[in-house]
């Protein structure tokens, strides 16, 4: 076996640019995939994160008749006594805090402009709305009495051309099928780097909120983040929530989660066919390799090497080639994930029209061992299938004729 070996390095080595750049097609094809398996992590990952924190939360407590497209506010469609109920989630040992939030649909209106708008009324000193408070761009935080202020998004507050301090008129509809309208401060501008919140979501008080909507002591949901992901299925089974239902992560971002299973499977393809085309300079290579050294072969062959040893040197040559090429690739391929982990990828969230999924503003990559590894070995596989009929050429060429083939 060492033997082989040698003879694959001799090989390689009489023609060092030619190998040096069928390695490098594959360290390329490996370094492309290696950052479309980080960006494709990274981004849906970050997105069902950001689904969780900024949207869904682990669980959601609802009434069993509430309905979220229309952002219901009849009574019968809200929770009643809503702290209470969240004081009792909060006292299962792994919920970190549950909280209620009331939704209602409105519109801003400046002097010369009005936005569609989301309106979530929560209690501002619950620690699930960190990502936000933690984001504040301008102005101040909400106070749990306040009643003439409000809190909106950095990209809602470009667009109306809004600063902390400005009037603004806020139109909602309310439990009684009316529209209501008063004149906010605006107290502060969040940014969460996120276009679908930071374009379309106003906070209020709880308290204001439920005054402004005649939902009075109703909230729309419970909000419950917990300790830890993997314990959302226990917590169902040990809450006790009778007339309401409970939905859980996966439930409230099912599109994202089937999209995300959905890509990963077609990538798969997509993976082998960029490795398939990048094989091809292996083929070659190692085809016009067989055609030069026919003689060399049928010298090998008439001293008595067997076809299983010719074809033995050639799938060395195959395998040496690989592992040069996923040498090139981590190194190019980590330099690449590198700077797109620290700096991102811009996004034009806004622009794309994704409805449905939140998404960042910028895509952070995001590459596992895992996937370092699996697209290590499928080049490697690929790399050795390519030169598996090169090497069956080789070792099926008779000796009498390869000694007779012109030099």
């Amino acid at each position: 076996m060492i033997q082989m070996l040698r003879l694959a390095v001799r090989n390689l080595g009489r023609h060092r640019r030619r190998s040096f750049f069928s390695a490098l097609a594959m360290g390329v094809a490996l370094a492309l995939l290696l950052l479309m398996a980080s960006v494709l992590h990274g981004e849906y990952g970050d997105a069902i994160d950001l689904a969780i924190r900024l949207q869904s939360g682990h669980l959601q407590l609802r009434s069993a008749s509430y309905d979220e497209v229309k952002t219901s506010l009849k009574w019968e469609d809200l929770i009643e006594n809503p702290d209470q109920v969240a004081a009792q989630v909060a006292s299962i040992g792994p919920v970190a805090v549950a909280t209620p939030r009331l939704f209602a649909s409105g519109f801003v209106t400046t002097r010369d402009e009005s936005n569609g708008v989301r309106v979530v009324g929560i209690d501002p000193t619950s620690a699930a709305n960190a990502p936000y408070r933690e984001g504040m761009r301008e102005g101040q935080w909400l106070t749990p009495d306040d009643r003439d202020g409000l809190l909106i998004g950095w990209t809602l507050a470009n667009r109306l051309g809004l600063s902390a301090g400005d009037k603004v008129s806020l139109s909602v509809n309310t439990s009684d099928g009316n529209v209501d309208e008063q004149l906010f401060t605006v107290r502060g501008i969040y940014s969460t780097g996120t276009s679908g919140v930071d374009g379309f979501t106003v906070f209020l008080p709880l308290a204001k909120a439920q005054a402004l909507t005649g939902a009075e002591n109703r909230a729309s949901t419970i909000f419950v983040m917990l300790k830890d992901t993997s314990q959302t299925e226990p917590v169902v089974a040990a809450l006790q929530a009778p007339g309401l239902k409970i939905l859980t992560w996966q439930d409230m971002n099912e599109l994202l989660v089937e999209t995300e299973q959905v890509s990963s499977s077609y990538m798969v393809f997509f993976y082998l066919i960029v490795l398939g085309i990048a094989a091809t300079v292996i083929v070659n290579t190692q085809i016009m390799s067989v055609y030069e050294r026919t003689r060399e072969i049928g010298i090998l062959t008439a001293i008595g090497m067997r076809g299983r040893q010719v074809m033995s040197i050639f799938l060395a040559e195959s395998g040496l080639l690989a592992v040069g090429g996923i040498l090139l690739g981590l190194a190019i391929g980590g330099a690449v994930v590198a700077y797109f982990t620290r700096y991102g990828l811009p996004l034009d969230v806004e622009n794309f029209g994704i409805t449905g999924m939140l998404f960042r503003d910028k895509i952070y990559a995001w590459l596992t061992v895992q996937d370092t590894v699996r697209l290590g070995l499928m080049t490697f596989i690929v790399s050795l299938l390519a030169g598996l009929y090169p090497a069956v050429l080789a070792s099926r060429m008779e000796p009498v004729a390869a000694l007779r083939a012109e030099k």
